[in-house]
C-alpha cells in the first residue's frame, strides 16, 4: 500500500485549532470532508489510512478541534463558553472553507468517528440542504447514558439523560427532509454504541429515509483497528455520493 504524500498543517479559525489536509493533487470540484473527532480528539494525522485515501480521491480535509463537545448545539465547558461547536461548524468552520479554498456545500461531506460519528450524522438531520452527504463510523449515538455515568462535560451540558436522548441524532430525523445521501457503519461487537446505531437504522427504515449502513462487519469492536478498517468503504462513499451531488439537476 502506497504511503500518503499530502500534508497536515495546523491553523486557527474563529480561536480555535484545526486540523487541515492538503493531497497532492486535490479534487478540481474542490471536494471536502470536514472531519469531526471523536471524544478524545484523536487525529487523523496518526492514522495514515485515512489520508491515502484523501491522496487517491484528492479530498481536502478540515478537522475542528472542540474538545468533548459531543459537536452538539451546546455550550461545552472542553470548548468555548460562548459558542457551541455546532454553531462554530456553521458560522466558522463552512466560512472559511468558501474564503480560504473556494469550497462550499455541497461540496463538503461529514465524517466523523465515535463522538464525531453522531454529531455527522445529527448535523446532517438537522441541515440537510448544507450537509447533504455524511458518513459515521462507530457512532456513539446514545451519548444520554453518559451523563450520569462519567462523562464531565455532557453533565453541564443536559440537565438529565432525558434532556440528552431527546437531542440525539435519531430524534432529529426529519421524515421529509433528510440528507440525500448517508452511510454509517459499526461493529456487532462494539458492545456501547452498536444498539444505538441498531435504532437508528431500524427507524430510517420505518420512515422509508434512504441510507447505506453496514452494522455487520467485525474487526476489534470500538477501536481504531475497526475505524481504519471501514475507512475505505466510507471514503468511496463520500467520494461517489459528492460527484452525485456535483451531478445532481436542481
Amino acid at each position: 500500500m502506497t504511503s500518503a504524500t499530502g500534508r497536515w498543517q495546523t491553523i486557527e479559525i474563529g480561536g480555535h485549532a484545526c486540523h487541515a489536509y492538503e493531497p497532492p493533487e486535490p479534487s478540481p470540484h474542490g471536494d471536502t470532508v470536514l472531519y469531526l473527532h471523536c471524544v478524545n480528539s484523536v487525529p487523523l494525522a496518526e492514522h495514515p489510512a485515512f489520508e491515502r485515501l484523501f491522496d487517491q480521491y484528492g479530498l481536502r480535509c478540515l478537522a475542528p478541534v472542540t474538545g468533548r463537545s459531543w459537536w452538539a448545539d451546546r455550550v461545552s465547558p472542553d470548548f468555548d463558553p460562548a459558542k457551541s461547536a455546532e454553531q462554530y461548524v456553521l458560522h466558522d468552520v463552512l466560512p472559511w472553507l468558501g474564503e480560504q479554498w473556494g469550497v462550499r456545500p455541497p461540496a463538503v461531506a461529514l465524517l466523523g468517528i465515535s463522538m464525531g460519528g453522531q454529531g455527522a450524522l445529527k448535523l446532517a438531520y438537522k441541515h440537510p440542504n448544507t450537509f447533504p452527504v455524511a458518513a459515521a463510523i462507530s457512532s456513539a449515538i446514545d451519548y444520554q447514558q453518559w451523563v450520569d455515568a462519567g462523562d464531565p462535560c455532557l453533565s453541564q451540558m443536559y440537565a438529565d439523560p432525558e434532556a440528552a436522548r431527546q437531542d440525539t441524532a435519531t430524534l432529529h430525523i426529519h421524515p421529509l427532509n433528510w440528507p440525500r445521501q448517508q452511510w454509517f457503519c459499526c461493529d456487532p461487537a462494539d458492545e456501547l454504541w452498536y444498539d444505538g446505531n441498531d435504532r437508528l437504522r431500524m427507524k430510517l427504515y420505518s420512515l422509508g429515509v434512504p441510507h447505506t449502513c453496514d452494522l455487520d462487519t467485525s474487526a476489534g469492536g470500538h477501536c481504531w483497528e475497526y475505524n481504519e478498517h471501514m475507512a475505505p468503504a466510507a471514503l468511496e462513499f463520500i467520494h461517489q455520493s459528492l460527484e452525485h451531488e456535483r451531478l445532481r439537476v436542481v
